[in-house]
């Protein structure tokens, strides 16, 4: 085979056929092939930015995507507003809601250790509610890019929803009734925790595991804003 008809191959299998894609309007759609559910765990760096730049993707297809984070806390080099909020209210389609107090469990950091449990109890049932929402909406169409998520969504990201039932806050058996609660057309992301979730092997379509080689914290730096916050 010659050069030519290797680079032609190569451009026809190429999205896009080699062209430079350019940024669209963003339009509400529906997905064709979501229903899949998603974990990242680990004790690497990356689980929420993971997370939210898949939604970030979703929503510029025109999907409808929220982000309920159970508990997001931090040290005191940590602003209380985060970076990822603010792009997030200006971005179309994506939303967010934070049901957990800052501080985190178990860490000293002087939260109170009850109000994380209600908190993330709190958390439980407003997944519960959204994942009612969901099904009750016809997934397989587009969804409006402004209307609140008790309309349905095509994405749902439970932020840290691991690391609440690796804390004890939740049970395995709370996660296990929110996938089991999940519609056909929504995909489901859950991330958090350090500790591997053997639980759901069998119930996860997508299991990450974020590991740690290095991290600049084990030699005392702090939180930075714009990259950590």
């Amino acid at each position: 085979m010659s050069d030519d008809r290797t680079s032609e191959s190569t451009v026809e299998n190429t999205p896009g056929q080699g062209r430079t894609p350019e940024a669209e309007r963003i339009e509400p759609t529906a997905p064709e092939e979501f229903g899949l559910v998603q974990v990242w765990w680990g004790d690497g760096k990356g689980k929420t930015t993971a997370t939210l730049g898949m939604g970030m993707r979703a929503a510029g297809h025109g999907y409808r995507v929220h982000m309920l984070q159970f508990m997001k806390g931090g040290a005191s080099s940590v602003d209380a507003v985060r970076g990822e909020y603010n792009a997030i209210a200006a971005l179309p389609g994506i939303s967010y809601e934070n049901l957990g107090h800052y501080g985190w469990h178990g860490m000293e950091d002087g939260s109170a250790e009850a109000n994380h449990e209600a908190e993330a109890q709190a958390g439980l049932e407003r997944a519960r509610e959204l994942l009612e929402a969901a099904e009750e909406t016809a997934l397989d169409e587009p969804i409006d890019l402004d209307a609140d998520p008790e309309a349905g969504m095509h994405m749902l990201i439970l932020d840290e929803v691991l690391y609440a039932a690796d804390r004890g806050l939740l049970s395995e058996a709370d996660v296990h009734d929110l996938i089991d609660a999940k519609p056909d057309g929504l995909e489901l992301v859950l991330s958090g925790s350090h500790t591997e979730p053997d639980y759901l092997a069998d119930r996860a379509d997508l299991i990450t595991n974020v590991r740690k080689v290095k991290h600049p914290i084990d030699d005392g730096q702090r939180a930075r804003q714009g990259t950590e916050f």
